[in-house]
């Protein structure tokens, strides 16, 4: 089953004390890679996020992103020093003394002081929090699935018919071939007889024919064609990652299609070539977007 590297997913929930939205965007890469960006507290739940997608990606760069609002994500704590405090009052009081000020030391008076009171904020994750974000990180991974495998499943179409196309002109070029090596020996005994009269060297002629033979035969590359073209179509019905082993067999396909235009000594095999090599470029443009 081919499966693209392009997706997107979203999932969302909300409750009386909470806000939850994932969504998630995939693109082509060489490898899998998974970034995420959230709010700093939930740093810790990063590995967890990071299994339960890599559980399904294989290859592709996924970037991740995790908004929360409400309750449940830190725990706050108000700590007095009081010992500064004490300080403070000390000093109020001698103020008071001093320059006989009459009023009374408020309760705001003391909220405004510097460096008495400070908010500690510590990470505070709840069970139920993080299995509704885990949730969502499971359905908007599934959706992004769905939209790669719908869209892989185009790629497949699209690429069969490119092969069908590089196939259909292989086994032309097999059917072809010999004539060309035949035209080439009636070619070459018209011009002996042009050159030297009716009497020619018949073993001259069977000579050059064979070595014009040997020099143009592209039975082999036409073979190795046909054998990367059948694993191939094989890998596309794989349930694993292909597209690495897609793009090696994209790779040796283009090679010997250019073996066979470097020993094209015919316009329509040269022809039969360029029709390929537009097919196998076709091919792994496609290629490079399957996981």
């Amino acid at each position: 089953m081919v499966k693209s590297m392009t997706g997107f997913g979203r999932a969302e929930t909300s409750t009386d004390s909470y806000w939850i939205l994932v969504e998630m965007k995939s693109v082509n890469h060489r490898f899998c890679e998974i970034n995420i960006r959230m709010p700093k507290q939930l740093l810790s739940l990063e590995d967890k996020i990071k299994k339960a997608i890599s559980a399904f990606i294989k290859r592709g760069r996924v970037e991740v992103f995790i908004t929360i609002e409400g309750q449940g994500l830190a725990k706050k704590e108000v700590t007095v020093d009081w010992n500064l405090l004490s300080e403070y009052i000390q000093s109020l009081k001698q103020v008071k003394d001093r320059f006989q000020i009459s009023s009374s030391i408020q309760i705001n008076d003391i909220l405004q002081l510097e460096n008495v009171f400070t908010v500690i904020e510590e990470a505070y994750i709840q069970d139920e929090l993080e299995d509704a974000l885990l949730n969502n990180v499971h359905i908007a991974t599934e959706q992004l699935l769905s939209m790669r495998t719908i869209e892989g499943a185009q790629l497949q179409k699209d690429i069969l018919d490119h092969v069908s196309r590089i196939e259909k002109t292989a086994h032309e070029l097999h059917t072809y071939a010999p004539i060309v090596v035949e035209a080439y020996r009636l070619r070459l005994e018209k011009k002996m007889k042009d050159f030297v009269g009716t009497i020619i060297d018949e073993q001259r002629l069977i000579s050059e024919a064979a070595i014009f033979s040997d020099k143009a035969d592209i039975n082999e590359e036409l073979k190795r064609i046909h054998s990367h073209i059948v694993q191939f179509t094989n890998s596309l019905e794989s349930m694993d990652a292909i597209g690495r082993k897609l793009d090696f067999l994209v790779q040796e396909l283009n090679r010997e299609v250019n073996t066979i235009g470097s020993k094209a000594n015919d316009a329509k095999i040269a022809n039969s070539v360029v029709e390929m090599k537009a097919c196998i470029e076709k091919i792994k443009e496609q290629v490079q977007n399957i996981e």
